[in-house]
């Protein structure tokens, strides 16, 4: 176990002091313990050690010589260049350093020197140099010093990899007789891993007989035990919140069925088998008497409001109320119209809770209404449900743990069930979602097509306006989407306002229309009303249409300013088209690309799977950005990398689903227990009912 030793302060690690430590907080390093685990990000090869008279320009190079020339040449600009030649007795090679006058003193005439770094030829073309080359002086190597593959880590201004390399080692020197063992023998084994101590040790310090390609990929087994330990805690404490559920006491539905054989019958179309297995899934865990948690995800379009006001109506049957939770007050008006609609004719009663609609909050108390449609507004104070039994909570990724649990103690446990239409990859299942037991609608309804996508360059926007004419007179109708309402004074960009003006002057004969959220939710609604029933030919819009519209004549959808846009928010608003029998284009016009940009653009065109997108968008911006894991309540990874370390994650959940079968307290593991705490301390209290 690693023991109070490595909790020393950095400052009183030998050879830091108060000035180096101020600059190694930067890098998150506070104790002896934040160093060893603070990894170095790639090795450079040192092996490539040449006789000076073999070096050529341009090569990265080790050379070994003595020092028999030192300089210091002074420039007009008052630029300090310390110079030295060296030679092994096959050649000469020049170094030089920039003002840094204190090597002057530090090297001898005589006195043997290693330089590492890259060749070139010198002004004057008569000898090969090294432009700020590393240096170790032979006679002052250590024993990890004296090594040919060489760690580089991340570092802040003011620190130097020869300074990193030395606190490393002194941290090291340190530490290794306070670091004991805590895995099993038998997980050791069975993934053929190191011991802690010799996994620390060694990558930092590699063997020099190590493969660089395996050490600058993260595949040694080195890194591979360091890496595993940090996802075998974090599976750990998520199992056992999982656990936990198990001790709470919930809500149990057992409805007649009466209501939900209803409302399939009054449905204009067929379920899909993925929604029928989801429903299935959802009921039978409302049976229970343990609390459902259980997420929901499925792509744009695979009918995920359908199975919520299923699950909805089962818990309303059974005589409680439900409520869901949306992002805005946008997609809650859209969940309203959709789930009265879905609901006409049976003995529901349904009512929207926004900072709009809040003159019948009386209501909800009362009893008086079965199912609460609202956004943050459900979470105040002052409202409060008679019998609450389901909590559905839309888009849950816009939403913090403390709002989700807000709404959740406004029943007596009630079941949640929280939905994303942003698929989630398995990497992300296992870690932000890993308490929640989840379903998925992977299976579009019948008749839907895939949206053609491809990017058109501002300059030929009148091929642009040539397909809105055609798709209108051919029977469509089109989205045009803008990142903002109004003119900014700091950002060039095309405001819906002025697009829209503009479009109304092209396009005289067609019905123009402008939504967005600035907007009465009235004059909203009767827009929106006004698009479905075709007196709107071309809807011009910013983001309130992404989620929950459903126009299934509308065919073609034009994205101005593309690049200011999310890959996901992208998949969104594309989903708007598509949804009825005719083909649809979805047409992107960015005006500034970033590189980054330009990934995302690349993702859209190439892609139509929700699941692939999203993993595209993990590469691009990481796991934490996408789906809010800083917010999530998970601790902060140091060496794991999410998306790079998938398989190892996997082989952490297995393992941590072993050992806790075996000891669900981790009794018999004392060891792992304290590491445990000490790994979620601050986030969760991981013991809370074992």
């Amino acid at each position: 176990m690693l023991t109070h030793g490595l909790t020393l302060p950095i400052q009183y690690l030998k050879g830091v002091g108060p000035r180096k430590a101020s600059l190694l907080r930067k890098l998150g390093i506070e104790t002896v313990k934040d160093a060893l685990y603070y990894l170095p990000y790639q090795y450079e090869d040192r092996r490539n050690k040449k006789n000076i008279f073999e070096i050529k320009p341009g090569e990265f190079v080790t050379a070994e010589g003595k020092i028999v020339q030192i300089n210091e040449i002074k420039t007009k600009t008052k630029l300090s260049i310390i110079e030295i030649v060296i030679s092994d007795g096959t050649g000469f090679l020049k170094a030089k350093w920039f003002n840094q006058i204190f090597l002057k003193k530090l090297f001898k005439e005589k006195q043997k020197i290693k330089l590492f770094g890259k060749t070139q030829v010198d002004y004057w073309g008569k000898y090969i140099e090294i432009l700020n080359p590393e240096y170790e002086l032979v006679d002052q190597i250590s024993n990890h010093q004296n090594q040919n593959i060489l760690p580089i880590y991340r570092l802040t201004e003011g620190l130097s990899q020869r300074q990193m390399h030395s606190i490393i080692q002194s941290a090291l020197e340190l530490a290794i007789p306070f670091i004991d063992e805590y895995l099993p023998e038998s997980i050791l084994k069975k993934l053929n891993f190191p011991y802690l101590k010799e996994a620390i040790k060694y990558v930092h310090f590699p063997p020099n007989d190590m493969d660089i390609k395996l050490l600058n990929e993260k595949i040694s087994l080195f890194h591979r035990r360091i890496i595993f330990d940090e996802l075998f805690f974090l599976q750990l404490g998520i199992l056992l919140m999982k656990q936990n559920r198990f001790y709470e006491k919930g809500l149990s539905f057992n409805p007649e069925g009466k209501l939900l054989k209803k409302f399939f019958e009054n449905l204009p179309f067929e379920l899909t088998s993925a929604q029928k297995k989801v429903i299935k899934e959802i009921l039978d865990d409302m049976k229970k008497t343990t609390p459902m948690n259980r997420l929901l995800q499925g792509d744009v379009g695979s009918g995920k409001t359908v199975v919520a006001v299923a699950a909805m109506l089962a818990a309303i049957e059974a005589g409680y109320q439900a409520a869901l939770m949306a992002p805005t007050e946008i997609l809650a008006e859209q969940h309203y119209l959709n789930i009265s609609s879905l609901l006409k004719g049976l003995p529901v009663n349904v009512l929207i809770l926004t900072s709009s609609y809040n003159k019948y909050s009386h209501l909800i108390w009362s009893g008086a209404v079965d199912l609460v449609v609202g956004t943050h507004a459900l979470i105040q104070e002052d409202i409060r449900f008679k019998n609450l039994g389901l909590v559905v909570i839309d888009e849950q990724h816009r939403f913090g743990v403390v709002q989700r649990g807000a709404i959740r103690k406004k029943g007596l446990n009630p079941d949640t069930l929280v939905m994303t239409a942003t698929p989630i990859p398995r990497t992300m299942a296992l870690t932000v979602y890993g308490d929640l037991d989840y379903s998925i609608l992977d299976e579009l309804p019948k008749g839907r097509k895939p949206v053609l996508t491809e990017v058109i360059k501002p300059e030929n926007k009148k091929l642009v306006y040539k397909m809105i004419d055609d798709e209108i007179k051919s029977g469509g109708q089109v989205y045009i989407v803008y990142p903002f309402i109004e003119e900014s004074e700091t950002i060039d960009l095309k405001s819906a306002t002025h697009g829209y003006e503009a479009l109304k002057k092209l396009f005289p004969e067609y019905g123009v229309g402008l939504i967005h959220g600035k907007m009465s939710s009235k004059e909203r609604e009767e827009i929106m009303k006004k698009f479905r029933n075709g007196i709107i030919h071309i809807l011009v819009a910013t983001t309130v249409i992404e989620v929950g519209v459903d126009v299934p004549n509308a065919t073609l959808m034009i994205i101005i300013h593309a690049e200011r846009f999310g890959l996901a928010q992208l998949h969104q608003l594309r989903g708007r088209v598509g949804r009825g029998i005719r083909p649809s284009k979805c047409i992107l016009l960015p005006y500034k690309l970033t590189e980054e940009a330009e990934l995302r653009l690349r993702a859209i065109v190439n892609y139509s799977d929700g699941f692939k997108i999203a993993e595209e968008d993990m590469k691009i911006r990481g796991p934490g950005e996408v789906f809010g894991v800083r917010q999530s309540g998970m601790p902060d990874l140091k060496v794991a990398d999410l998306l790079r370390d998938q398989f190892c994650l996997e082989i952490a959940r297995k393992e941590a689903e072993i050992l806790l079968a075996e000891d669900k307290n981790l009794r018999l593991y004392p060891e792992i227990r304290a590491l445990l705490e000490e790994f979620w301390r601050g986030k969760i209290d991981v013991f809370r009912t074992v």
